[in-house]
């Protein structure tokens, strides 16, 4: 016992250490390489179609619109600055999946799994077309992710996760064995691994958002960052967006405002936003790559409820995030909640079990940012107004890939198409909306603790787990 309370103490010294230095700002929006924001809208502006929201939800459909008709008039506006908020914080893992992973999509929508399998590819080869014929310098590169297991229960899931893929035709999953496994990338934490090779892509999350951001410029897209849209109100056949010095007067509007609050307040209750953190390492060595492998640069992410997620960098850093989901009573989104250093160095100490052999690495920066849950793990979609407002929201986690997906979700729901993204029932389905306050602290808080409990329990889900299970409830980042 004294000798485990030693070793505690050691690696908390140790990660403290390593978080010495870092800089509390996102490693990907501290780039030179970052474009001035454009002027704010001051005045009164009409187009064919609003976009609200400068993240990878309304920047994908602003592009689409225009590639759907290059005559159509675009105007997005948005609060702060292209890509500032989640789209420039993540991990920077593309993913095919619609669904929050095969395991959710198999309990929710069985029946068109494949389908939707088969969508979320062709979603993602969009989006690799979409990088070059931009020219979006973003660093994408089509690695795959490799979820491991760390305990001897994730083994079996695993194992039956890869002949759920099979049984779907899903030949891209391969099982690793430990040593299979260790092969790719060596950790002694490391027992097995599901390798999808092809589904998930890894990027340079704010150089995407920041060329498409060009990407739409350059086809007549009118942006206006810095511009908050404030109220929603119908104006005649159309819409009327207020902002702080201005308004927009629209056909149509679409709404791509994710963990902020929305716009029709009736979407409210379905999303709560919750604290994700990250922290980015210096770049490796020569050495301390050869010490870790990792040839094939894949994205890896543990099998726990409470799991961690990481990546390797163009410049070979390590980015290392997830585990802890902070939710503050109310869902409010602010800046001062970016930064959480007890998450940080719990983090660290993570990372230098994981990968003892970096010991001595230090991390270069720490930041964290808010993420649309919902209920049901993704998104979901919608209109009001008569049709002429359109949302996309709850993408949990996983929308640096599918908000492409969410983009023409909304321009076929504001076209008025039935489209065979229109007819699934994920899209015409709702998630059961979160309860209001203090319940819904409340019910968050027992969730958490359940999942840290199922974590160091087997995976054994207690009486509330299963019945947020069967009422089809979750909560997740």
């Amino acid at each position: 016992m004294a000798r485990d309370a030693m070793t505690s103490k050691a690696h908390l010294s140790s990660a403290v250490q390593a978080l010495a230095d870092a800089a509390p700002t996102p490693f990907w929006l501290d780039d030179p390489a970052r474009p001035d924001a454009l002027p704010a809208l001051v005045g009164d502006e009409t187009c064919d179609l609003l976009v609200v929201g400068g993240g990878y939800s309304g920047l994908w459909t602003a592009l689409l619109a225009k590639e759907r008709d290059p005559q159509r008039d675009v105007v997005l506006v948005e609060g702060a600055e292209i890509g500032w908020a989640a789209s420039g914080r993540n991990g920077g893992f593309c993913a095919a999946s619609l669904t929050h992973g095969l395991g959710n999509g198999m309990a929710r929508w069985p029946d068109e799994l494949a389908r939707l399998e088969e969508l979320g590819i062709r979603n993602l080869d969009a989006i690799e077309d979409a990088v070059a014929r931009y020219a979006i310098d973003c660093d994408f590169e089509r690695t795959g992710e490799i979820d491991i297991a760390t305990e001897p229960h994730q083994v079996a899931e695993l194992e039956e996760a890869a002949e759920d893929a099979a049984r779907l035709g899903l030949d891209r999953h391969r099982f690793l064995d430990q040593d299979a496994l260790r092969a790719e990338v060596d950790s002694p934490t490391f027992l097995a691994g599901l390798w999808d090779r092809d589904g998930v892509a890894m990027l340079n999350p704010a150089r995407l958002a920041w060329g498409l951001k060009r990407a739409c410029l350059d086809l007549g897209v009118r942006i206006y960052e810095r511009t908050r849209a404030t109220a929603l109100a119908s104006e005649g056949m159309g819409m009327a967006v207020r902002t702080p010095y201005g308004r927009v007067f629209a056909r149509h509007v679409a709404l791509g405002t994710n963990a902020f609050p929305s716009l029709v307040k009736r979407v409210r209750p379905y999303v709560v936003p919750v604290y994700d953190h990250a922290l980015m390492t210096e770049p490796l060595s020569d050495e301390q790559l050869a010490a870790i492998g990792w040839k094939n640069r894949q994205g890896l992410s543990d099998s726990n409820n409470h799991f961690h997620y990481f990546r390797i960098t163009a410049d070979h850093r390590i980015l290392w995030g997830g585990y802890d989901i902070v939710y503050r009573y109310g869902g409010g989104v602010r800046s001062e909640y970016d930064q959480h250093p007890a998450t940080y160095e719990k983090l660290a100490r993570h990372f230098f079990r994981c990968f003892p052999q970096l010991e001595g690495l230090r991390f270069s920066h720490t930041w964290g940012g808010a993420i649309d849950t919902c209920a049901r793990f993704s998104a979901f979609f919608g209109t009001a107004h008569a049709g002429r407002v359109a949302y996309a929201t709850g993408y949990t986690g996983l929308g640096v890939g599918a908000t492409r997906f969410g983009a023409d979700v909304m321009l076929d729901l504001l076209s008025g198409e039935r489209t065979e993204r229109t007819e699934l029932e994920m899209v015409r389905s709702k998630p059961l909306p979160f309860p209001p306050e203090p319940l819904r602290w409340a019910g968050i808080g027992i969730t958490q603790w359940s999942m840290t409990r199922a974590d160091r329990h087997g995976g054994r889900r207690n009486l509330w787990l299963k019945a947020m299970d069967k009422a089809g409830l979750g909560f997740d980042s």
